[in-house]
């Protein structure tokens, strides 16, 4: 769907069949501020729009302009984000990517 940022967040709650106010907790921001988000009144600051997007499991970019990233763009985007924290990640967070990884579907 392309439409607007508001229609594209609107199918999005949809579809993930969650509620106003269950996004506007996830995102932090308060359920006034979402329901402006989704009347169209206002857009959301980046990094408000990051916590949205990252709640909704999409991407910032699909959001604004309806362009839905490749999978290969995302998964060698995870792959440098991976390498460049490796050393900073517990053993906790490396097996929980590894989890991640190895999951069926």
């Amino acid at each position: 769907m392309k439409g607007s940022f508001n229609e594209r967040l609107l199918e999005l709650i949809h579809n993930k069949k969650i509620t106003q106010k269950d996004l506007a907790d996830k995102a932090g921001v308060t359920e006034a501020a979402m329901s402006h988000y989704l009347k169209g009144d206002r857009f959301p600051r980046a990094s408000v729009l990051a916590r949205i997007a990252d709640a909704l499991g999409t991407t910032s970019e699909y959001l604004m302009n309806g362009n839905a990233s490749d999978a290969k763009e995302e998964i060698d985007y995870a792959k440098k984000l991976i390498a460049r924290n490796v050393s900073e990640m517990s053993k906790e967070d490396k097996i929980r990517i590894m989890s991640i990884l190895f999951e069926e579907e």
